[in-house]
């Protein structure tokens, strides 16, 4: 197996690693933390959890350009790369600052809270699909 060899499929595990983390984060991990937690513990657990996750897919999906290199479709993933660094330090902290207000009754914060949240959902699925899709052409080629 030559060192090129490697390099593609260290890339794919990565690419299936970081889609799996996204899809665990999103569908089980959070609604769970939302069901099974008090208000008073669950909210303030996503805000500590949610600078791990981001920090962590925007590091594997990095490294997973580094290694697909000579894959034109790793491009994409750069993409990926900036809306989670984007999404942890500039969104995140909007969201949080608007739900604080949100709870403390400002009706003006309820809506740009869900409008900023929204957003976040959507880039999140955006960013699964973009990888999905660089993994499915990276295996194509392979």
């Amino acid at each position: 197996m030559s060192n090129l060899q490697i390099f593609d499929i260290t890339g794919i595990f990565l690419l299936a690693l970081i889609i799996g983390g996204m899809f665990f984060f999103a569908a089980i991990m959070t609604p769970l933390v939302f069901t099974k937690l008090p208000p008073e513990i669950s909210g303030p657990f996503i805000r500590e959890t949610f600078p791990v996750y981001s920090q962590a897919m925007a590091g594997m999906t990095f490294a997973a350009v580094l290694f697909l290199w000579s894959f034109p479709e790793s491009v994409y993933l750069i993409s990926v790369v900036i809306l989670f660094l984007w999404a942890w330090l500039w969104l995140m902290p909007r969201i949080n600052r608007y739900r604080d207000e949100q709870l403390k009754g400002n009706k003006k914060a309820e809506k740009t809270f869900n409008i900023l949240h929204r957003l976040s959902v959507g880039i999140n699925l955006a960013q699964m699909w973009i990888i999905g899709f660089v993994l499915y052409k990276v295996l194509t080629q392979a």
